[in-house]
């Protein structure tokens, strides 16, 4: 399996309240390289994190039929997996491409444990795709950094849960955007954060930031920080990469 774990994949851009197709992101090589990756007449599927949003499910998976091909990328079937056809996950031997989406990471790491996708991707040999909340999610451990309004606060929140172990890298998506966040009345960055990275460490990825997995070697493409002990270093920069 090759995976590439980004913080944002493009091709559904946000438009006010709509969902706009668009190419995938060409920054940093990212779509060339799932280009020489992805087969002709993939069969792809989609994993959601949020599996009773509807809305926003049919609303994503419409956005890439269109986007899938303004990138030139051909495919034969595409759906997306929530609690409405959650049978679809037993299929993944049928499938080329799985691609798990951006959302809440607590709420898709729930999911993910619901239809067992970590033991049914032991077997899976194609290309993996994850954008945000689904790149989180892939780490052996997950670093569920707290997103909603009390969650920081709250004593029960667990930011440390198990996910599909298919890196050891916990990254942190959209670090342009969230770098300047506030939560709960705090930094989200410097007050939360740089607190929870004692003692471990996060790779903070610009949107058109990836990392790479293939042949049990890692690679970050792009601009990329490391998050350690409270202190934030550039590790690559666009137009660069950075093997691991």
């Amino acid at each position: 399996m090759r995976s590439i774990l980004t913080s944002y994949l493009g091709g559904a851009n946000r438009v006010g309240e709509k969902r706009v197709p668009g190419v995938l992101f060409e920054a940093n090589g990212l779509l060339k390289l799932i280009q020489e990756f992805w087969p002709k007449n993939a069969r792809v599927l989609m994993i959601c994190a949020s599996p009773d949003d509807y809305e926003k499910n049919d609303a994503v998976v419409s956005c890439y039929r269109q986007s899938l091909s303004m990138s030139e990328l051909s495919y034969s079937s595409l759906e997306m997996c929530d609690d409405r056809n959650e049978a679809s996950a037993d299929m993944l031997g049928e499938k080329d491409v799985i691609i798990l989406t951006g959302g809440h990471v607590p709420t898709q790491n729930a999911f993910f444990k619901k239809i067992g996708l970590k033991e049914k991707l032991q077997d899976f040999d194609g290309l993996l795709l994850a954008w945000s909340a689904g790149s989180m999610n892939c780490a052996e451990t997950v670093y569920a950094g707290p997103e909603l309004p009390g969650e920081s606060i709250d004593p029960d929140y667990q930011r440390w849960i198990s996910g599909l172990g298919i890196t050891r890298i916990n990254i942190w998506p959209h670090f342009q955007h969230l770098r300047d966040e506030m939560l709960d009345g705090r930094r989200l960055l410097e007050d939360i954060t740089y607190e929870d990275s004692m003692g471990h460490e996060f790779i903070a990825l610009n949107d058109g930031s990836y990392v790479l997995i293939e042949g049990g070697k890692e690679t970050i493409f792009g601009e990329a920080y490391s998050i350690k002990n409270a202190r934030l270093e550039l590790l690559c920069r666009d137009g660069d990469h950075l093997a691991l």
